[in-house]
């Protein structure tokens, strides 16, 4: 019998570019992303030519500023995608979380990768935890999501923004300026960085923003060429919580300005767990909910959460947000 599973395999071999190359920022974390992508294209097409084009964006060179003051996540990727338009890459790999949720026209994400640790961590070198830290000390974050969820559990703490790479913040808190930093588990981890966590925060405690600790890769839309020759490296569990996650934020509006969260399970019967939050950022406003669903249905499950969450009052709470932040 003729095996179609090896002879469609055969014929993306086959069809596969001579060269590919990708797009990355040039931060040690995003070209940990990239050589990890280019690993896994590499072993999938040993003949083909994959390159690494690194980049630095306007979201890794203004960094006196919180990104929502900025112009929000989509300052990491501009360039990248400027790079795809002008076919100087084939495709860019990014944090889900540093994506926006719509994106540009004339690009698209073809694959979501494998979900490291979604989960905040908790580094000081004088502190075991967020509750061991005494009155008035300095926790820095650049997430107003994690800055909203530190206030309403510890408002006895200073929360002060930290922007910059992953290791540009650890030398921050190294130099004294902050007696702890939250910093996704994941880049951490990637960058072998486990002895500087002192703790992971629970999902109760810090929930995740939506997509986070996933990498996501995106083409421009013309290039139909590559979905087949990507679409190996797309992980449909991943793929399903993220776009429920995703869902959920572009129903909300999601972007840096706005305290949101949003994380989704998936056990082994498909079924989706999905939890939403909206908050103020001083904490005094904290909106939760939950649902569930199979996972063809992901994208509705995130616009479902997103609707109770309405109902409670979380585009009021948004726009309020958005109201004070333009004031200043």
């Amino acid at each position: 019998m003729l095996n179609l599973h090896h002879f469609y395999r055969n014929e993306i071999i086959m069809n596969t570019p001579a060269k590919l190359t990708i797009a990355s920022r040039e931060s040690a974390l995003a070209m940990w992303q990239a050589r990890h992508i280019q690993a896994q294209l590499q072993a999938l097409y040993p003949s083909c030519q994959i390159d690494i084009l690194g980049m630095t964006t306007q979201g890794d060179q203004i960094l006196d500023k919180t990104l929502s003051k900025i112009g929000g996540k989509g300052l990491f990727i501009k360039e990248l995608e400027t790079a795809l338009h002008e076919n100087r890459a084939d495709l860019a790999v990014h944090s889900i979380k540093d994506v926006p949720m719509d994106l540009p026209e004339g690009f698209v994400l073809v694959g979501i990768g494998e979900r490291a640790n979604p989960f905040d961590a908790f580094v000081s070198n004088q502190y075991n935890s967020l509750a061991d830290l005494p009155k008035n000390a300095v926790v820095g974050t650049s997430s107003l999501r994690r800055e909203a969820q530190i206030r309403a559990r510890f408002p006895h703490l200073q929360v002060k923004p930290l922007r910059g790479n992953v290791q540009t913040r650890l030398a921050k808190l190294d130099n004294g300026d902050y007696d702890a930093i939250i910093l996704a588990a994941a880049g951490l981890e990637r960058l072998e960085l486990h002895s500087r966590i002192r703790e992971i925060l629970s999902p109760t405690d810090s929930l995740p923003a939506a997509g986070q600790g996933a990498l996501g890769i995106e083409i421009a839309a013309h290039r139909v060429d590559l979905v087949e020759i990507l679409l190996p490296l797309n992980h449909a569990k991943t793929a399903a919580c993220v776009t429920a996650e995703r869902a959920l934020a572009r129903a909300l509006g999601g972007s840096c300005q706005v305290p949101l969260a949003a994380y989704c399970t998936a056990d082994e019967h498909g079924i989706l767990t999905l939890n939403g939050l909206v908050a103020h950022p001083d904490g005094s406003v904290m909106l939760t909910a939950q649902a569930q669903a199979p996972a063809t249905y992901a994208d509705a499950l995130g616009r479902a959460v997103a609707k109770k969450l309405a109902d409670d009052g979380a585009n009021e709470v948004i726009q309020a947000v958005l109201t004070e932040s333009a004031s200043f």
